[in-house]
This record gives structure tokens, C-alpha cells and sequence, in this order.
């Protein structure tokens, strides 16, 4: 059973209609008490980084998702749900919660801000959440104005370009997130979503 976080700033409604499409079965999780019923997590995420962890903090959540995490409790972010991982964000100075570290800044103003659209992203290695998706040559659908840099390179599963190369999926552990929507990227960013179903929060 996977739990989608339903949290104020999510967009929890946007993955539970995709896993429902998969025939996944899932619940969304609002509090504590529900999320020790779930054996996988998925943390979606719209908006700004600081208002994520506000909301999460408001509902009592973050201390339980980290206690799930640390207990090798597979987890997803999504979009937002992959910055907050990270030390800190430029986005309002916010310090996040520092499971990956790294940080978070904001693509240069050169560039249409924000990103919108889609974007090629090639996998860097093989790994069980990529399983079926070609190593090149394949787009997925990203809403972003920042993006997140890890201190360590080997985290990055999957890159793409905008400005500069940057972290499109991260993987530490049992801990995996993607920049991009998955639930909004086709086929593939739906596969991704079935490999999750099925992923033990190991490499092999």
C-alpha cells in the first residue's frame, strides 16, 4: 500500500488518480496515525519549499515520515517533495530537511523562469526505479524554478539541461525523488511510478 502525503500545498489528488489509472493501490495520508499503515510513501509537491515544510510541520508530519524513512521505508518525492529533501533552498532562505546533502537555487533570470515543459532527461546508471525507461532520448514534464544540486554527484540518477545540467531524479538509498512530474510525464513517468510500487529501497 503506498501513502500519498495529502498536505496543504500538495498535489496528492493529481498521484492518487495516476496510481488508481495503474490498478496501484494507495491511500492518501493526512496525519501520523495513517502513514503507520502504509509500507511505501510518496511526498508530491507544488508551490514553494517553505510552505511545503509549513504545511507538513503543521499536520505533525514531518517527525513521522522521517521515522518511516530511517526504518528503510521506501519513499518518492515528487517535484517539490525532491527539494525539500536537500540542506537548504534559495527560495525564501528555507532550511529543508537535510536527508540528501546539497542545496537548492534558483535558475538564473537569463532564462524563462519557470521552467515549464518538456524536458530530455538521461539516466546516469542502472538502478530498479528506471527499470524499462531508455537511457536517453526521453521526456518528462517539469514545473520548476529551482533545482536542486547535490554535494555528492553519485545521488543524481537522472539529469537534465536547462541554463546548466542539473539533478532531474535523485537516489540515496531508500530515498528517491524526481524534479519532474511523474504523474504528469506519459508512459514513462508512469512507469516509474509502477517500478515504486514494487521497489524494495535497494540499488540491485
Amino acid at each position: 500500500m503506498i501513502g500519498v502525503i495529502d498536505y496543504r500545498a500538495g498535489n496528492a489528488p493529481s498521484v492518487g488518480f495516476a496510481l488508481e489509472r495503474l490498478g496501484i493501490a494507495h491511500r492518501l495520508v493526512r496525519d501520523a496515525t495513517a502513514l503507520k499503515a502504509v509500507d511505501r510513501i510518496i511526498l508530491p509537491g507544488v508551490g514553494a519549499a517553505d510552505a511545503t515544510l509549513a504545511s507538513l510541520r503543521e499536520a505533525g508530519l514531518i517527525d513521522a515520515i522521517r521515522a518511516r524513512v530511517e526504518d528503510g521505508t521506501p519513499f518518492l518525492g515528487i517535484c517539490v517533495g525532491l527539494q525539500v529533501l536537500f540542506d537548504h533552498s534559495e527560495e525564501g532562505d528555507t532550511p529543508c530537511l537535510g536527508w540528501i546533502a546539497g542545496s537548492v537555487r534558483r535558475f538564473p533570470d537569463t532564462d524563462r523562469v519557470p521552467q515549464i515543459g518538456w524536458n530530455e532527461v538521461q539516466f546516469t546508471r542502472a538502478h530498479p526505479l528506471r527499470a524499462e525507461l531508455p537511457d536517453t532520448g526521453a521526456y518528462y514534464y517539469f514545473v520548476n524554478s529551482y533545482y536542486a544540486t547535490p554535494t555528492d554527484p553519485s545521488v543524481t540518477l537522472g539529469a537534465a539541461s536547462y541554463s546548466a545540467e542539473f539533478t532531474a531524479m535523485a537516489v540515496q538509498g531508500n530515498i528517491a525523488a524526481t524534479q519532474f512530474h511523474a504523474e504528469k510525464s506519459g508512459e514513462l513517468g508512469l512507469q516509474i511510478l509502477t517500478n515504486f510500487s514494487t521497489w524494495d529501497g535497494s540499488d540491485a
